[in-house]
């Protein structure tokens, strides 16, 4: 525990206070009337393990209903969230939420490949948009996902949930506030061994390997900790593909980002090694995270002049989970921008096509211009 601050981390201090209320807090002054239905397309794991049960902790949210292409998925949580058969629906049937005036956004948690199609025929069907990531498999496709929002008059919203943890919206703040000096250079390192048989090692499913999936954590922290897009980029790609699980997707990434204003970010993506972690480097010291992006667990430390001292937060009001669920319908109801609009989702996108571009090519990529 860092119990040595002095002035001007005890100001940083105040600030990280603030920034553990609620994310969306800015986006509305009034509670609403009525909290705003969720439809969750698609039962996986992630949305079943981590999206729904939150939804049960949210101030201006609630689940109203399921869409599944397995019936007896329907069953089991229709019957453990209390959502009546007229609001759970088939894939085949999915266009019918249109006339669910319950359902007021739609929370698209499928396969990446299928996040184009969903999202679309739900701007389509009159609801708001809520996406994971990555937004979608291609540069065009989130093009048209943001076109069918702004043309239905409708949000969209990418889940970008380390968005809304506290402490890397500490980190954002003392890194682009230069709490240990201007920034120079930034290591980010995300990983897992990853278990044969899923739907993320078949490329039409993913649209890519590691990097579609656990490295868009290390892309989206270099760009948020610097609140720049990077303007060049060097990719290696390392795969075995004598191992099974790579037959139509990459291991390992490791990419290079320049950003205008000299910052390098040293990043890696990788399907056979473990991490979770970055660091922002500047004249004064740096600013550790690990784990950084994980569900839960989060430590801090941050090294200026001495040795290095944790900064521990209070436990936030509400967990990044609910406070991206409470988000989108704070900003429905105020006509904010969402914090991670479609147009993050886009931009990651732009970089994840110059970063398989360039391992491919083996040369620098040049973005943006």
């Amino acid at each position: 525990m860092d119990s040595g601050h002095n002035r001007r981390e005890i100001l940083a201090g105040i600030g990280a206070a603030a920034l553990v209320a609620p994310a969306g807090a800015a986006c509305a002054q009034q509670r609403p009337a009525r909290k705003l239905g969720y439809a969750v397309v698609g039962l996986g794991n992630y949305a079943t393990n981590q999206i729904m049960p939150r939804l049960k902790e949210c101030e201006h949210a609630r689940l109203v209903a399921l869409v599944s292409g397995t019936p007896a998925k329907l069953e089991r949580y229709g019957a453990e969230y209390g959502i009546p058969t007229t609001h759970r629906y088939s894939y085949r049937d999915y266009d019918r939420i249109r006339d669910n005036p319950d359902i007021d956004i739609v929370y698209v948690v499928l396969p990446n490949s299928m996040h184009a199609e969903y999202s679309i025929r739900a701007a389509q069907a009159g609801k708001h948009v809520m996406c994971e990531k990555p937004m979608a498999i291609s540069v065009v496709e989130c093009e048209a996902m943001i076109a069918a929002c702004r043309k239905a008059g409708k949000k969209l919203m990418i889940g970008y949930r380390s968005r809304f943890e506290p402490y890397n919206r500490l980190a954002i703040e003392l890194a682009r506030g230069g709490h240990v000096g201007p920034t120079r250079l930034i290591t980010t390192a995300h990983g897992f061994n990853i278990r044969p048989d899923q739907w993320r090692l078949d490329r039409p499913l993913s649209g890519g390997g590691s990097l579609m999936d656990i490295g868009i954590y290390s892309l989206n922290a270099a760009r948020y900790l610097t609140g720049e897009e990077p303007v060049e980029v060097s990719a290696i790609e390392s795969t075995d593909r004598a191992d099974p699980r790579f037959r139509t997707v990459e291991d390992r990434i490791d990419f290079l980002l320049r950003f205008p204003s000299g910052v390098i970010a040293n990043c890696v993506s990788s399907y056979s090694s473990g991490h979770n972690d970055y660091r922002v480097i500047g004249g004064e010291g740096f600013i550790h995270m690990e784990p950084a992006t994980a569900y839960s667990g989060h430590r801090m430390w941050i090294r200026k002049g001495g040795e290095p001292r944790q900064r521990e937060l209070p436990t936030p009001a509400k967990n990044q989970f609910v406070a991206q669920l409470d988000h989108l319908p704070e900003c429905i109801r105020s006509g904010a921008e969402p914090i991670a609009s479609g147009d993050e989702g886009l931009k990651d996108l732009r970089v994840i096509e110059a970063i398989y571009r360039s391992a491919r090519e083996g040369r620098t990529v040049k973005l943006g211009g």
